[in-house]
């Protein structure tokens, strides 16, 4: 039998999405191809610690820690170095044994938010030459940062709503400022949300000066860095791109919301089955707008150099039916209720499957980069 690929499935993380990111986990081991693939778990706790495969399989439900690999030897505690001769985990129980617990042959970063999918991961692991799944240290570090993001999106000639940014010490010291500036310049409602944070947390909707203050607070406590935007009405369109340096998007899917209290996709919409939202792939689209939005997700996609994969969110506007980019993921959701495995699936591909194209593309990718000079 060929050599199984072995797999450093990274989850949980020191993220507001901690819980997404098990949840994604699990989903990825309960997908991948026994035959072909040996999962080895390491598990980040909220205050950063990592844990070694023995740990980290007992965060996962029974069933699922069944499919992982049995082979730590290093129950302690583990690290990943940025050295590029050990290429896997390093044990810190200080035996005197060999230095590496486990061999990887790749690694699934499936993490959200920050520390996981702003570049900080990737830049450990471009460190270590181990190929990794997603975007690179560039364009998760832009994909996390919603300004940075943007200013990108404009000057690739994409459309996107009106906003603005501050930093949390500028709020603390120029509250009164920063309220005039932005109802002036945004207006009510608007939404407040944290710059470098995903999955609706830290998001608030305010609809007059005492709710925007509470918003800024919330989203303070998330980042340093709080941007402001404008309320958008209409349709919520996302897009799941797919690829390197050539790459593919799905048939478009559609939030639809059959509950008008649930004015934004927050948390729990989007995570709980509450009955008040629905995701909608193929979205309903004439086969022009379908078009249109794919290539824009593209055009977002190489504009922070994405490789791998990402999700692009769009509004199209009820007023004028104008196509706007709201965001872009680099690390989207892929949980049993995301939206990016479900418009893949519509599209033709599989989970599994698509699972199996992203392993593919990191060792493309990580081939690619072998061929670049680092010395002289």
């Amino acid at each position: 039998m060929p050599k199984k690929t072995r797999v450093g499935l990274i989850f949980g993380g020191r993220s507001g999405e901690h819980e997404i990111s098990i949840r994604s986990a699990l989903a990825i081991v309960e997908a991948l191809d026994q035959r072909k693939f040996e999962i080895v778990p390491i598990a980040i706790t909220e205050e950063g610690k990592w844990l070694g495969p023995t740990l980290s399989a007992r965060l996962l439900p029974e069933h699922a820690q069944r499919r992982l690999s049995s082979s730590d030897s290093h129950p302690g505690d583990i690290a990943l170095l940025g050295d590029p001769s050990h290429k896997g985990l390093v044990s810190l129980e200080g035996t005197g044994q060999s230095l590496v617990a486990e061999k990887l042959d790749l690694v699934f970063p499936a993490l959200h938010g920050p520390f996981g999918e702003d570049g900080t991961i990737q830049g450990l692991l471009e460190m270590a030459n181990i190929p990794y799944i997603g975007c690179g240290v560039l364009a998760s570090a832009c994909g996390m940062d919603k300004v940075v993001m943007k200013s990108l999106f404009v000057q690739a000639g994409l459309p996107i709503c009106k906003h603005l940014w501050f930093l949390r010490s500028h709020w603390r010291t120029n509250a009164t400022s920063v309220l005039r500036k932005i109802k002036s310049e945004i207006g009510f409602p608007c939404f407040v949300k944290p710059a470098n944070l995903g999955s609706s947390v830290g998001v608030s909707r305010a609809s007059d000066q005492q709710s925007l203050s509470k918003a800024i607070e919330l989203a303070a406590e998330y980042d340093r860095k709080i941007i402001v935007e404008e309320e958008v009405v209409g349709r919520e369109i996302e897009c799941a791109i797919l690829g390197n340096d050539e790459p593919k998007a799905s048939l478009p899917g559609e939030y639809v919301v059959y509950n008008e209290s649930a004015r934004f996709l927050d948390y729990t919409e989007k995570y709980a089955n509450t009955g008040h939202v629905n995701f909608v792939v193929p979205a309903p689209l004439n086969k022009a707008l379908t078009t249109k939005i794919q290539r824009m997700a593209i055009s977002a996609f190489q504009a922070v150099d994405g490789s791998g994969l990402a999700r692009v969110d769009f509004f199209l506007k009820s007023a004028d039916g104008q196509l706007v980019i709201n965001e872009l993921n680099t690390m989207p959701g892929l949980t049993e209720v995301s939206g990016y495995p479900k418009m893949w699936n519509a599209s033709g591909l599989a989970f599994a499957r698509m699972l199996e194209s992203l392993v593919e593309l990191a060792f493309e990718r990580h081939r690619d980069k072998s061929l670049t000079k680092t010395t002289r």
